[in-house]
């Protein structure tokens, strides 16, 4: 082999050499700097934005700068960035097709992160799983139950499923089925109500509680009353009016009546006979 040519392939190793050299360093400068954008991103967005948002700019921040360095490390490799963006589009429509219902997830994420009924941090209800937002990715949106459970539920369930946030508002109001015998009086069993929501600190003086006859039921009338408390302190409310109007309701000689249950074989029909029966303790014996 002439000398000139072995001179060449020499100096084609060297520049594959340093090419890779260089591409590896993009490559790492890439993630460091991909870190520390999404690190910034983060800081300056939590000042400012709220927890969903901020989120989203940390992640959007990380992969673009790392894309950014994997283009420049492709190119330093010989690659052609525009056959590259080429196949990328040719992968995606068959992926698209072959994957329907991740292109699905991923419409409706994009509608749920542009509509944003939640963000992180709420809690909300979605079918019969209650929990906390952990996240809300283009593909599933990820809960944390009461129990600490990890749940994920995919972004196509939660648009076309009915959605309540739970923590949306500063406050919420808690409605209670209390039933009263019919022997007792309505307007004092509103009096007494009343002062248990007056007496209680959690229960909001705006608004006022409210109370209202829904009727005659089958053992009793049915009321509702419903009191209202700060999102914090719901759940505290809950657990404790109900205890301080049984309490109530007994200091003040209101009964809170069971089912009854009466017997009627028709008005030309005798009674049913009645008859008491010791028990075998207390017989006497002979």
């Amino acid at each position: 082999m002439p000398e000139w040519m072995t001179l060449d392939l020499d100096w084609l190793n060297v520049e594959r050499v340093a090419a890779a050299i260089r591409a590896a360093s993009y490559i790492v400068a890439g993630f460091v700097l991909a870190r520390l954008a999404s690190a910034v991103s983060s800081r300056v967005g939590s000042a400012r934005l709220t927890e969903h948002q901020t989120l989203i700019l940390r992640r959007g921040a990380y992969y673009v700068v790392l894309a950014l360095f994997l283009m420049s490390a492709l190119r330093e490799l010989g690659f052609s960035l525009n056959v590259l963006l080429g196949a990328a589009g040719i992968a995606s429509v068959a992926l698209g097709f072959a994957s329907q219902t991740s292109a699905s997830n991923v419409i409706s994420g994009l509608f749920l992160l542009a509509e944003r009924p939640f963000v992180v941090g709420d809690v909300i209800t979605i079918g019969t799983t209650t929990g906390e937002v952990l996240s809300v990715d283009l593909l599933s949106v990820k809960l944390r139950t009461f129990d600490n459970l990890y749940v994920r539920i995919p972004n196509e369930s939660v648009i076309k499923s009915e959605v309540k946030t739970l923590t949306r508002f500063p406050i919420r109001r808690y409605d209670l089925q209390i039933g009263i015998a019919y022997k007792e009086d309505i307007a004092r069993a509103r009096e007494v109500l009343f002062d248990v929501a007056d007496s209680n600190p959690l229960c909001l003086e705006e608004p006022k509680p409210l109370f209202i006859f829904q009727g005659f039921g089958e053992s009793s009338l049915n009321i509702q009353f419903s009191v209202w408390a700060t999102r914090d302190n719901f759940l505290e409310l809950r657990n404790t009016i109900h205890e301080e109007i049984k309490r109530a309701f007994d200091a003040a000689g209101i009964e809170i009546p069971f089912p009854h249950r009466s017997l009627y074989a028709g008005s030309a029909s005798e009674p049913f006979p009645v008859r008491v029966v010791e028990s075998e303790a207390q017989v006497s014996p002979d």
